[in-house]
This record gives structure tokens, sequence and C-alpha cells, in this order.
């Protein structure tokens, strides 16, 4: 007899080739339910629907399906145990040697605007987790598959095996199959729980080789179903991800996500900028954002907001740089970057998408906050100094308070012509911040501009700030004695900016 697979799918993405593999390469029948028996019927592939195979029709609008002895009883019974092979023979029931099954969209649903509870709760899915679960336990007897990436795996292991999986193959699909699960559940335990209990969840993607340091072990885990963010990066040449190179390319995302309306390029070094720049073109944006600090670009992480042409791949093989990421890469930029076949060299499509949480570690539990991800609105700005700002300094200082937000607080950053000059970063100060950012920042402050993501609790550093020649300040307010550094800006003539809001980064 035929053996029997069961096929269930919500992504269908594979599901035909899949399908048509079973059937005329290796003599399996099919059986499905709703929207997946469709798919395979049009396609002309020969298809059971699972209401015909049990003798019960779908009821309740679709919520029950395949939750039936004969679906249940062919995927749970064991092939060792005499008595389970009876009772098969006795109710008519097939056993089921692969089961196909991928979980309704509840997490994509809850993350569209404007989804009731109602809605919400309609995308969760029973029968499908029923099933893994089920297939998953007894993976040794059957075989189970809930992702697309795995179908190619399983036909090779048919084709290597004289058409069974290996008992290595199942176990590991099996352990898919109750992450799988459990992430699932989980997602809908958060939904429904709110702020009241926060589950962070994940399937390993892979190991690295260490972590910050070598004696720390690390991995790479990706949360949810759907590959997002990094998940969904393509690779296209260089060594192996590490800890570091993943956390700077976050850092790296983070900031590029800033500037969508124009080219704009940034090097980061241990997950702050030391340099950033907007320009006409990307090439002119990463020659910029180079030069701004080239010494600490050695070595450093690469952001492009924009696709890699040849010009711009060119200047990236000038130095030594770890990874490389942008929207694409283009072929002749491709074959220039292959010469430094070391370099890590990403393509993301979505890189203004980033995680709503940031989540920290501390004994005993861990901090959740949401994300610093409040888009600068220049309009809400209150310029308190006599002299008003003019355009062109208005647009640098969004700039700079745009890059600031993403440096280790006390930040400081000098800008002109929407590249960073100078950057004092961590500092236990801001004084000492604003010393590092001038002194790097050079002869160059002279009529630039100066962003700092907190308050200043006295007017020292804008006096130290004009001796160097700057022009207009950038800074979020709030302290007892603004009114002290507003004062001196207006004895010295500069332009003063309160945000109102603080981009303090820990």
């Amino acid at each position: 007899m035929a053996r029997l697979a069961l096929l269930s799918v919500s992504n269908k993405t594979g599901l035909i080739d899949l399908a048509r593999s079973l059937v005329e390469e290796f003599d399996f029948d099919l059986i499905s339910s709703g929207g997946t028996a469709q798919a395979l019927k049009d396609a002309g592939l020969p298809v059971t629907k699972v209401a015909d195979y049990t003798s019960s029709p779908e009821i309740l609008g679709g919520r029950v399906k395949t939750l039936h002895p004969r679906i249940h009883g062919g995927i749970l019974a064991r092939r060792d145990v005499p008595q389970d092979i009876t009772d098969l023979e006795n109710n008519q029931i097939r056993p089921i040697d692969l089961v196909v099954v991928n979980l309704y969209p509840f997490e994509e649903t809850i993350a569209k605007a404007g989804v009731t509870l109602s809605q919400a709760v309609e995308q969760i899915d029973i029968g499908g987790p029923a099933m893994l679960r089920a297939s998953s336990k007894n993976f040794a007897h059957l075989a189970v598959l809930c992702d697309p990436a795995q179908y190619e795996e399983y036909l090779d292991e048919l084709r290597q095996n004289n058409g069974a999986a290996s008992l290595e193959f199942r176990q590991k699909a099996a352990l898919k199959g109750f992450l799988h699960t459990a992430s699932y559940d989980q997602a809908i335990a958060s939904y429904l729980a709110g702020t009241e209990n926060y589950n962070l969840s994940g399937t390993q993607l892979q190991s690295l080789r260490y972590g910050e340091n070598p004696h720390q072990p690390a991995a790479w885990y990706q949360t949810g179903t759907t590959l997002t963010g990094w998940t969904a990066a393509t690779k296209l040449q260089g060594k192996e991800l590490s800890y570091n190179n993943l956390v700077d390319l976050e850092a790296a995302r983070r900031i590029i996500a800033e500037f969508t309306d124009t080219p704009a390029a940034t090097i980061i070094k241990h997950t702050n900028p030391c340099g950033t720049a907007l320009g006409s073109s990307i090439f002119e944006a990463y020659q910029k954002a180079f030069n701004a600090d080239s010494v600490s670009a050695f070595g450093g992480i690469v952001a492009l907001n924009r696709p890699i042409d040849a010009a711009t791949a060119s200047e990236l093989t000038k130095t030594f740089l770890e990874c490389v990421v942008a929207p694409s890469c283009d072929a002749e930029a491709e074959e220039i970057l292959a010469k430094k076949s070391n370099v890590r060299i990403l393509t993301l499509a979505d890189l203004s998408s980033g995680p709503k949480d940031t989540v920290k570690a501390i004994a005993g539990g861990f901090l959740v906050q949401a994300s610093d991800d409040v888009i600068a609105d220049a309009s809400q700005w209150q310029v308190v100094t006599e002299r008003q700002p003019t355009a062109s300094e208005l647009a640098e200082l969004l700039f700079a308070w745009k890059v600031c937000k993403h440096v280790k607080s006390n930040a400081i950053v000098v800008t002109s012509d929407r590249t960073t000059l100078g950057v004092g970063a961590g500092q236990m100060n801001r004084v000492g911040s604003v010393k590092i950012a001038l002194e790097q920042a050079g002869e160059n402050t002279k009529g630039a501009i100066l962003a700092s993501d907190g308050f200043f609790p006295f007017d020292d550093s804008v006096r130290t700030a004009a001796t160097a020649g700057i022009t207009a300040i950038v800074q979020p307010g709030g302290s007892l004695r603004d009114k002290d550094s507003i004062k001196a800006a207006n004895e010295l003539g500069l332009v003063m900016v309160l945000t109102g809001v603080r981009h303090f980064l820990h």
C-alpha cells in the first residue's frame, strides 16, 4: 500500500513542488484540508480531502477539520506495538508517514493596526498545533515538517535512504515542531496577557564562535516564526557573523534607519558611530563618513541606505572592514567586493524595522522597555535664544540630533555639512564628552553644530563650545539651570534649540 502524507498548511510556499515529488517520486497518497486541498487540486495533483477521508464534514465554520481519530490515530500509532496496529485495522485507519503543517498567521495578524480581540482569536490555530505535537511525539515512526525550508532536506533524505527519512532527521524535525508550537503558544499568551506577563522565546539559528570574549559561549536565536530583521538578511560573502558583529550591525541599522530620504552612510565601532554622513549619492555619503574618522573606521561595520554600486564598492575595499550591509548590491559591485573575500557583505531590504522592545537581563529577572523609536520633529522644537537658526542650521541641527540619539551617553556630537566631525561617547560626565568631541573635530569646529543627548547642568560646556567655534547647539533641556546655559548662548551669539526629548543610551 502507498504511504500516506497529510498536508495542511497556511504558508503554501514550496507546497506544490513538495507534493509533486511525494506523489511522482515516492508514491505517496495525499490527504489535505481546506485551502491546501484546493491548491493541490488546482495543481493537478491527486488529493483526498480530510472530510472525505474521515467521513466527517468540517464543522463550526472550519474550526473543526482534522480533530478526528482517523487523523490522530494514524499519526500516533506505534508501528512496533501490536495493539496499536490492531486498533488501526479495527477502525480502518491508515498509518500516516508524513505530516506537513504550519500554523495560522497569528503574529502577523496581531501586528496589523486596528486588529480586534475577536479577529485575533480566530487566528489561534487548534488543529495545527495538535497535529504538530502528535507527530513530533511519534517521531520514531513518522516525519513532521513545519517549515518550507525543511522540504528539500526531507526529499534528499528519501533519495539518499531508499525512500525513508533517517531517525536522526525525524528527531531533529520533531524538535523543530515542538519549538514551533511553543513559540506560537507564547505569542498568544503574551498577546492575551498584555503587560502582566512578558514571554521571550526563540529558536536557535546557529551557535556563535563565542560572545563578547572567547571565554563566553554564545548563540543566535530567531524570535517568532517569520524571518524578519537580521534573520531575513542575505550574506553574499565573508566569514561567519560573530556576536560582536551582530551587535554592531544592529547599532548601525538603528542609525541608518533615521535617514530615508537622502543617501546616508554610517561606520560603527563598538556600537558607536565613528562616522556618519549624508551625501548626494551613496558614494559621496560613504566617503564623507569614512573621512570623518578614518583611523577609527579601520575594522568597522558599515551600513548604507542605498544599494552598493561599483564606485562605492571600490571605496569599501580600500580599508579593512568587518561587515557591510545595504538594501542590495549590484552585480559589478559584488565582483569588486569579492576581492575582499573575508569581508561580510549582507543585504537587507528593510533596514528600518526593528524590535518594538529592548530587553536587558539583570540578576533575578530582566528589564523591558519600549524601543527609543521617537521620530525627531524639528517643528516641535523650541528656539530659546535671541538668535534664530537659519534653514541650513536647522537642517544640520536635525542631522546632529538624529546621530546623537544613537551614541552611548553621555553623548556629544559635532557636525558640519551633514557629516560627523567629532563624537564624545560614554563618558562619566558631559564635560568630558564635550572635550573629546571638540578635540576630535579640531579646527573644523568653526561654524559647526553641537548636539547633546542630555541637558547641560552648567553653562561651562556652552562656553567651551563657543570658544571652539560652535555656532548652534541642540539639546533636550529640562535642567533647573537651563536659564544659565541659555544666557551664556545669548551672550556668545549662539543658537540654542531645546527638543523636549532626551535620548540617553546606556
